[in-house]
Order: structure tokens, then sequence, then C-alpha cells
């Protein structure tokens, strides 16, 4: 079977950025009659990393590590084969899916990734009462799969400075179940409205350890600044409605 991220044999209510609309792309097939909004690519920029901010959280042997990687010449494709991975990876549960640690996504919330991406939404996958009960600082919580649909592909979001990359990064409480799954569910469903390799959003990533582990290193970046987990007593009701509403 051909994996989703590698390149194959052959080639609640849910707050919402401030993004602008720019007009349809001609490439774009079911969904080009629809309005697309603008936010982040980087075909063949050369790769370096810009350091804002104090470094808080990113060691310099890791940020070392960082630009290691964007230098290298062997990184595999995105989705697109247009360009590598700008973010380095880790290994996870799913070879197929491109998994990303807790200090990574750190260093793309404290802007060490700046010079190279215009937007980067983490999508939050775990029920409205989990995130309620603390989330990851701009997520945007997505549960279910209309959720997913009406958010990023009703009105895709393409970049406004093509130089730049729109990056997405999953998560649900442990980013076993929830958060791979829907990685996969808008791969799948990105690749159904455009001709091959062509796709909205070739540069997905899922977050490894999920809010536990985030929450566990990273406390700051998150509000309020708590962790409900997914079988919290108080919420067995919602619990029960919400994988209803999943299956």
């Amino acid at each position: 079977c051909r994996q989703l991220f590698c390149s194959p044999s052959v080639p609640g209510s849910v707050p919402r950025p401030v993004l602008k609309r720019g007009q349809p792309s001609d490439r774009d097939s079911p969904a080009k009659a629809k309005r697309q909004r603008r936010v982040a690519g980087t075909p063949g920029q050369e790769a370096s990393v810009e350091l804002v901010g104090d470094g808080e959280g990113v060691g310099s042997a890791q940020l070392e590590e960082i630009k290691n990687l964007l230098a290298s010449d062997d990184q595999e494709l995105i989705g697109d084969f247009s360009k590598p991975h700008l973010l380095p990876t880790v290994d996870g549960k799913d070879p197929g899916l491109k998994y990303i640690s807790p200090g990574t996504l750190e260093a793309v919330l404290t802007g060490h990734f700046s010079s190279f991406i215009e937007s980067s939404i983490i999508v939050d996958c775990r029920y409205p009462y989990e995130y309620e009960g603390g989330h990851i600082k701009g997520a945007v919580n997505l549960p279910l799969q209309r959720d997913m649909e009406e958010f990023l592909l009703e009105q895709p979001i393409v970049p406004l400075d093509s130089s730049k990359r729109v990056i997405i990064i999953f998560h649900c409480e442990f980013s076993v179940e929830r958060g791979p799954k829907m990685c996969k569910f808008l791969r799948e469903r990105d690749r159904s409205c455009h001709e091959y390799p062509q796709l909205h959003y070739p540069e997905l990533y899922v977050l490894k350890g999920g809010y536990r582990e985030f929450f566990f290193q990273f406390p700051s970046h998150c509000e309020p600044r708590d962790y409900r987990p997914m079988e919290h007593l108080a919420f067995k009701e919602e619990l029960r409605k919400f994988r209803g509403q999943s299956r």
C-alpha cells in the first residue's frame, strides 16, 4: 500500500484565525468554484533558521540539529513533491505519517521557523470538553471529520507569499488514534480534490506524544494551563456522545 506522506514508487464551536481571502486557483478541481482563504509553500528556497525571541525551550544543540536537518539533501519530499519537509521529524507509530517532537512545535510557536512559515495551524482533534480543559494556544478544535472538511477544505488556505508555507500539525491526547486518523483523512480528501500530485495542504505533521506530552513539557504555551484527560470521570456522558458521532 502506498503511504500517505512518503513518495510512492510512482511518484463545539471552533475559533477561526482572521485570514485574507483570494481568488481560487485554476488548478483546483472540485473546490475551484469556491473562494480560497490565503495563508502558507517554499519552492526552491534554501533552508535556514531565523532565530527570534530568547530561544527559551530550544537549546543551541537542538537549533544546530535543526539547521543540519534543513541542509540535508536526503530529506523526503512533502505531499506534492515540490520541496523537502521543513520541520525535523521523529519516529512515530505510523511510518506513513510525519511526526514532530514537542520541542519542535515549541520552536514553531516561538518563531524559529518564521522565515519559512506563513501560517502554522495546530489542529486539536480531542473532544470539546478536553479542549476546554486545556489546549495549546492558538489551536483549533476539529474533533469530527465534518469539522475538518468545513474548516480546511470548503475554503482552502493558500499562501499569500509563494516563498512561504502553510503547515498543519495534528494532535489528540496521546496522538495515537484520533490525531493520526484525522491527518490521514485530510490527506485522502485533499487528494480526491486534485489531479495527482497537487494538494492544498502538502505538508502535514503529527505531534508525537500529543497534548499530554506537550503540556508536561511546555505548560506556558497552554490555556488554560491544565490537562483534562479524555476519560475524566465527570465527562462520561460527553465521551459517549462524541464517540458515537465520530463513528
